[in-house]
């Protein structure tokens, strides 16, 4: 819809992000490891996202993940690594056997997995617990979908 000063309905929010999809793909494939890092975010189990009120985590080394999506689809595993510059994590017992006879890890892109144990230090319980605030107020203000939330 136009408004008087021919403002879009569909306007952007910021002048300082661009819709290009050119400079979205170069700025995605050229971040530095620790954007990486929070672009490399898997969601997390029905039964993790009951308990700590949060849907989506960075995957680290260590985590339990199920693969949800793709060839691999129903193997679960332990993350061996998170290897951020191929944009993806290998994962124990998820490997091929090589012309050669040695196997190799499989690639997956942490987008077709989802967590099903969290490897919790402090800095991750900090993070848990300030994304569950940040949750929790925005439902005292009455924003958002927060039905489900005690």
């Amino acid at each position: 819809t136009q408004s008087t000063w021919g403002l879009d309905s569909n306007m952007k929010f910021s002048a300082d992000v661009s819709s290009s999809r050119r400079k979205s793909r170069l700025r995605h494939f050229t971040a530095p490891s620790s954007e990486r890092r929070i672009l490399m975010s898997a969601g997390l189990s029905k039964e993790l996202r009951a308990q700590y009120h949060v849907r989506s985590m960075p995957i680290r080394k260590d985590d339990d993940v199920k693969i949800v999506r793709g060839t691999h689809k129903g193997k679960e595993g332990k993350v061996s690594a998170v290897y951020r510059r191929k944009w993806v994590i290998h994962i124990d017992r998820v490997t091929r056997n090589k012309a050669n006879g040695a196997t190799s890890q499989v690639g997956i892109h942490p987008s077709n997995v989802v967590i099903t144990k969290l490897h919790m230090d402090k800095d991750r319980a900090a993070a848990l617990a300030r994304k569950d605030a940040a949750k929790q107020a925005q439902a005292a203000k009455g924003k958002g979908k927060h039905d489900q939330l005690d």
